[in-house]
């Protein structure tokens, strides 16, 4: 799975421990869920952190939903479940890694 390099030019915010954005661990680095989309700091800037193409997560028996015990996130259209340090998201039957 790679990575987009989008650069949010007008961030204003700095994320960190107490500025009231939820932390979502994304693999080495950690994510800021801001306003439906997630942001990451790279070489003194904000990028969104969104994956390219589609990648499924095999063999996932659990299911994800209210009562599951997983964190959500909003994303875009679409909420993510935090789980096992990546984020889940129902996809035509499956769960594709975010």
């Amino acid at each position: 799975m790679t990575t987009l390099h989008h650069e949010h030019p007008t961030h204003q915010h700095a994320h960190g421990a107490d500025c009231g954005h939820r932390a979502v661990p994304h693999g080495d680095h950690v994510d800021y869920a801001h306003d439906g989309h997630l942001h990451r700091e790279h070489s003194g800037h904000w990028d969104e952190c969104e994956p390219a193409g589609h990648t499924a997560h095999e063999g996932h028996a659990h299911a994800h939903g209210a009562d599951c015990g997983h964190e959500t996130v909003r994303h875009g259209d679409h909420v993510d479940y935090l789980h096992d340090g990546h984020r889940h998201a129902a996809h035509d039957g499956h769960y594709d890694d975010h």
